[in-house]
């Protein structure tokens, strides 16, 4: 699904715009993980609509020996913390075993304070279910390529990707990573997330508490 709208006026409309197409795949009882910051407002207008729970996706990359900008890999957390590692380019770095398992070690507890930092309480189970992980836009797609790996090694019955904004060739490459992808627009030529918003300003860590205390809080149709 795309180009339906190529602007949107801040985050929160963008997802209600992404909750409609969304809701038309008719998922049963999916769980909506948005990437923080900026993926909350979103996911939290997907997880509205959908009468669905709402829980983050924290995705810390795992940097080359002595290249802090260079990733050879990523931890994603959940219920059961996933690896991500190229092997080819770990080897080529020199990052043996025992330095990536200390790596994993300092970025999950980064991952732990985060969370703890959020209030999120524990991640929410995936083995079964069907997930929809929700950002405010996709540019190179590095950090969403890590987190559906992740994913597939997570159990997941089924993965959807929803954005409201990406590049085509983003989304090419990034399709053999999820069941199904829900995009608004594919703009060409593609600038920045930020150029298809009226207001994309940082969404600030309070913003994220709250919404995703106001998800918990929310009365749900099927604990009724």
């Amino acid at each position: 699904m795309t180009n339906r709208r190529n602007y949107f006026a801040d985050r929160r409309e963008a997802g209600r715009e992404l909750a409609l197409a969304v809701a038309e795949l008719g998922l049963e009882e999916p769980v909506i993980l948005a990437l923080p910051r900026g993926g909350v407002p979103v996911g939290y207008e997907v997880a509205k609509r959908l009468d669905a729970p709402l829980d983050i996706l924290l995705v810390r990359k795992i940097s080359a020996p002595g290249h802090e900008e260079y990733g050879i890999g990523a931890l994603v957390d959940g219920a059961s913390p996933q690896i991500v590692i190229d092997e080819e380019i770990a080897r080529m770095v020199g990052a043996d075993s025992a330095y990536i398992e200390r790596q994993v070690a300092r970025e999950l507890a980064e991952i732990e304070r985060r969370r703890a930092a959020y209030r999120t309480g524990p991640a929410v189970p995936l083995a079964g279910r069907t997930v929809v992980v929700v950002d405010d836009g996709i540019a190179t797609g590095g950090t969403v390529k890590a987190a559906l790996k992740a994913l597939r090694k997570s159990g997941a019955d089924r993965i959807v990707l929803a954005v409201p904004v990406a590049p085509r060739s983003s989304l090419q490459e990034l399709a053999a990573l999820a069941d199904e992808i829900v995009c608004l627009s594919t703009p060409e030529p593609f600038y920045a997330v930020g150029a298809h918003y009226g207001n994309f300003d940082q969404t600030a860590d309070r913003e994220v508490v709250d919404l995703l205390a106001a998800a918990r809080e929310r009365p749900r149709a099927s604990q009724a």
